[in-house]
């Protein structure tokens, strides 16, 4: 009777399944996020990031929208914050970071920044350029690699994680956005800029600005790759992350500013937030029977996530 009840036990045993929610699912290094054929179209700009007047010059101005709303959306989640240092004390992830553009506001707003870029010529420039401002050459440290090579060693590091005009240049979107949320801390913030995938964006943003008017370099964007908002908010929330905000941005060459628009269908700015609902200690369910239903973690609502942030 021993022996058989152990053998039925053993027997269960191997039928055991353990289900993983998507977002603490450990990243499988199999996959890579970066393109190589984006990396040498990038390689080849290195050293143009910092002239405002040349083919970098949209994301100069691009930081009159995008710093903003970064710094807004994080302060709505601090009781106090120091009046010239807004974001002291948070760390950021600048990811697909190329010569610091974003970085450097960031880090005279007060957080420590972490800018990686899988460009080596990239970071050096970013480095080059920070060396100039010692409270910034203190405040930001840049690595030259891909997001999925610090990702285990970085889990639930930062408050937020930036990738602004990034997605779009990505190998595998899916596992990027994973590994993104597995480097924010539960609550944290997620900002992504990108394009949209629609015949608008087509037409302005690669027939004109690349091939008419040479706003940016031919080649810079391949239009298979932008991703529709309604397609990023279901990759984010399969992640665990509930989406705040989505707003339209919109370009003028002629004036060479952007200004936020009602309509996403060119550019776009996403905010979302990490759940701090989900079980990440471990596996949430053991399955022991064979054709059993595997449970749904669900991610809270933003309500629940503000409320979370307050407490």
């Amino acid at each position: 009777m021993c022996i058989k009840s152990c053998r039925m036990t053993f027997s269960s045993l191997n039928r055991i399944e353990i289900y993983w929610p998507p977002w603490t699912q450990p990243y499988s290094s199999s996959r890579t996020t970066v393109d190589s054929s984006e990396v040498k179209t990038f390689l080849a700009l290195a050293h143009k990031w910092w002239d405002e007047e040349g083919v970098y010059a949209p994301l100069h101005s691009m930081n009159d929208l995008r710093v903003p709303f970064i710094r807004d959306n994080l302060l709505k989640t601090v009781a106090n914050h120091h009046p010239g240092k807004p974001l002291f004390g948070m760390k950021i992830l600048d990811v697909g970071c190329g010569g610091g553009l974003l970085t450097e506001p960031l880090g005279r707003l007060g957080a420590s920044v972490f800018g990686i870029d899988p460009v080596e010529e990239n970071i050096k420039t970013a480095q080059h350029h920070k060396a100039f401002d010692p409270v910034l050459d203190k405040k930001i440290e840049y690595r030259a690699c891909s997001l999925e090579e610090i990702v285990q060693d970085t889990e639930e590091t930062f408050d937020a994680v930036v990738a602004s005009e990034v997605v779009e240049h990505v190998a595998d979107l899916e596992a990027f956005i994973q590994c993104c949320c597995q480097g924010l801390k539960p609550g944290g913030s997620l900002f992504i800029t990108t394009i949209n995938k629609t015949q608008l964006s087509y037409a302005l943003g690669i027939v004109f600005s690349e091939q008419i008017a040479g706003i940016v370099p031919k080649g810079t964007h391949t239009w298979e790759k932008f991703v529709s908002p309604e397609k990023l908010e279901s990759i984010l929330e399969s992640n665990g992350l509930s989406v705040q905000t989505v707003a339209g941005m919109l370009y003028n060459p002629f004036s060479g500013c952007w200004h936020w628009s009602k309509h996403t269908s060119l550019n776009y700015a996403a905010h979302a937030v990490k759940s701090v609902a989900a079980d990440r200690s471990g596996p949430a369910e053991l399955v022991a029977e064979e054709g059993a239903e595997v449970p749904q973690a669900k991610a809270s609502t933003p309500a629940g996530v503000h409320e979370e942030l307050r407490k």
